[in-house]
């Protein structure tokens, strides 16, 4: 069950990614907290290619791509540096490549993508793995993401971060905006989600600071810039396109995955005899 999830992963328009653009000036109207007033039906998707989101370095999983039937493509959505890699350190570098060899570990589940156990995604990841609903309330931002259940409040108000000692999944996000753009500085992550079924790695230590310009009423151009001292040599950037869903009585799906799942465990060793998890984590 978990394999499936992760490999139906819904991604609703095909193509390679850009950076969306505008088209022509657009002013909305103000809400009475000064937020611009972006809520019209608020559910939106990122426009990335169908299996972008597997490797965010390199595209397809050709295992994900021969099940669906599809060739294997790169992936666009790294736009600094040039050569869509992560800048790892070594260290860090040993650590994804840890958890590449592993992701399709047939007995120690720990050692494979933890959204196949329905841990959460963390961000950015439910930016391009999942649709999702925004809402405005005074002095908030609130996403609801299909995937998981998962959601995040967004707080206005310029209050500072939880202290560094608390480490969350979803990280702890503070807003503001800037004109038209959204901008959202995202810290205390603890150092166990991935980019994406390849294993890109972070550390505690990541900090990602997200832009969503609202290019018009349908269009979000996102950007997301990643700085960690524990896990990269300097920061890098993704980015990509996000369209409003257009279709009449869209709704977001009822998603039936809950913390602990087994999913396919039971296709091979029971859990109890699997090996200790003996990632060493970089220091």
């Amino acid at each position: 069950m978990a394999l499936g999830m992760v490999l139906m992963t819904p991604v609703p328009v095909a193509g390679q990614t850009q950076t969306a653009t505008a088209a022509k000036p657009w002013s909305p109207a103000r809400l009475p907290d000064g937020q611009p007033d972006v809520r019209g039906e608020g559910f939106w998707a990122a426009k990335i290619g169908a299996d972008e989101a597997d490797d965010i370095e390199k595209g397809s999983d050709p295992i994900h791509a021969a099940i669906m039937g599809r060739p294997s493509l790169p992936s666009n959505l790294i736009v600094d540096p040039p050569d869509h890699t992560i800048p790892y350190t070594p260290a860090a570098a040993a650590m994804k490549n840890g958890r590449l060899a592993n992701r399709h570990h047939p007995t120690n589940l720990t050692l494979r993508d933890p959204i196949a156990r329905c841990l959460l995604g963390g961000i950015p990841r439910f930016q391009y793995l999942s649709q999702f609903q925004m809402l405005q309330t005074p002095g908030y931002v609130v996403f609801l993401y299909q995937f998981e259940h998962a959601f995040r409040v967004v707080a206005l108000d310029g209050r500072p971060h939880v202290g560094d000692s608390i480490k969350m999944w979803m990280g702890d996000s503070r807003g503001r905006w800037e004109g038209n753009t959204l901008v959202i500085e995202v810290g205390n992550h603890n150092d166990l989600t991935w980019f994406d079924q390849a294993g890109g790695y972070h550390s505690d230590a990541l900090h990602v600071v997200e832009r969503l310009r609202f290019v018009d009423a349908d269009t979000i151009s996102y950007e997301a810039t990643f700085q960690d001292p524990k896990a990269y040599t300097k920061p890098w950037k993704i980015a990509f396109p996000i369209l409003r869903h257009k279709e009449t009585g869209f709704e977001l799906l009822e998603d039936a995955c809950f913390e602990g799942v087994q999913g396919d465990a039971a296709l091979y060793a029971p859990r109890s005899n699997a090996p200790e998890n003996t990632e060493k984590k970089p220091q």
